[in-house]
């Protein structure tokens, strides 16, 4: 299974997988899950671009089918990623797919986003991109030019775009305004292990032939 943590900047994704990685070992999981981010699964280049993105979208993807067939899942998370990129990548048809979503609210966005020295012109992006993850994680209609527009050719948006909401768009969400790192890593952690035992949304391989 691909485990995709997806969240905007600055609410903790990175940190997620570390303290995640951290707990598997400690519960003798680390052969059973292993971790990803974009940085993990290549080169970034010198200016990334959304169609290199997606790109990576489908390593990561490629990479939990040869984990499947190992018995073993991927969590991917790091990157702002959205679940409908995960979703529409070439080979996504061939694996479920569970999706969460960190989430913050705005007071705490905005001081994590000072913390990190974040550009004062940039904070916009990351604060409307937050609300856009947020409206996508419950309406695959809600704008979906944020992540097609200058998209990787290969992309398959037909598999979602179009889609009204309904019982089979689903992710978790995990607000983390107040959450230390170990809690949202533990909980992180719980996510993956509910959605690989099926008590948390899964997109089933072949989802959108339904």
């Amino acid at each position: 299974m691909l485990l995709l943590v997806s969240g905007a900047s600055g609410v903790g994704k990175t940190t997620a997988r570390l303290h995640a990685r951290h707990l598997f070992e400690r519960r003798r999981l680390d052969d059973v899950y292993e971790t990803a981010e974009l940085f993990t699964l290549g080169p970034i280049p010198a200016v990334p671009t959304i169609a290199w993105r997606q790109e990576q979208v489908e390593a990561a993807v490629r990479r939990a089918i040869a984990l499947e067939a190992e018995g073993k899942h991927l969590l991917f998370s790091g990157d702002p990623v959205p679940l409908g990129e995960a979703l529409a990548a070439p080979s996504a048809d061939r694996i479920d797919i569970a999706a969460c979503l960190l989430d913050v609210d705005e007071d705490a966005h905005l001081a994590r986003l000072a913390l990190r020295n974040e550009s004062e012109e940039l904070i916009p992006l990351h604060r409307s991109f937050a609300t856009w993850l947020r409206a996508h994680a419950t309406d695959p209609g809600h704008v979906p030019e944020a992540v097609t527009t200058d998209a990787w050719p290969a992309m398959r948006w037909e598999r979602w775009v179009g889609r009204t909401p309904g019982p089979e768009w689903a992710m978790t969400v995990i607000d983390t305004s107040r959450l230390t790192p170990e809690q949202v890593g533990a909980g992180v952690t719980d996510w993956c292990q509910r959605a690989v035992a099926g008590d948390a949304p899964v997109f089933q391989a072949g989802w959108f032939r339904g």
